[in-house]
């Protein structure tokens, strides 16, 4: 993995470390000023730098993560986190867990390094025939 990757990725895992841990003022440092998070529920919502900061203090809890299939693509100055994790998430009394799918947008600016930018979690379907569909049209393989 290039140098750019493996720092990605250790972001996306500190990152993941700190909203864990709760802990709203270290996420503040990583993600980015114009942040936003889309939430794939029905219908999917969103929450800007300040909303999603609030809920981490307030009950928007990450309890256990764990990434799985990482991939990590660089576009000049902005890089694309994609895994697929199992995620443990509560919104107060209510939990939301299983396997997810994380999607981050990282830019580097001109002071400071990476902040994270965008990030989205989508529930993954669990249906393998959909998977294995889709495998099929890798004309890679």
């Amino acid at each position: 993995m290039a140098k750019t990757e493996a720092e990605i990725e250790a972001l996306a895992l500190t990152a993941m470390r700190a909203w864990v841990a709760g802990d709203a003022k270290a996420m503040k440092k990583i993600v980015a000023r114009d942040f936003m998070m889309v939430v794939g529920s029905t219908p999917p919502q969103l929450l800007d730098r300040p909303s999603f900061l609030a809920g981490v203090e307030r009950g928007f809890a990450c309890s256990r993560f764990t990434f799985r299939e990482v991939v990590v693509r660089t576009h000049g100055k902005a890089a694309w986190f994609v895994a697929g994790a199992e995620l443990e998430l509560g919104f107060g009394p209510k939990t939301w867990s299983g396997g997810f799918l994380v999607t981050q947008l990282w830019r580097k600016g001109a002071i400071g390094g990476y902040k994270l930018a965008e990030c989205s979690l989508a529930r993954l379907d669990g249906d393998d025939s959909i998977a294995a569909a889709v495998s099929r049209l890798q004309l890679w393989k």
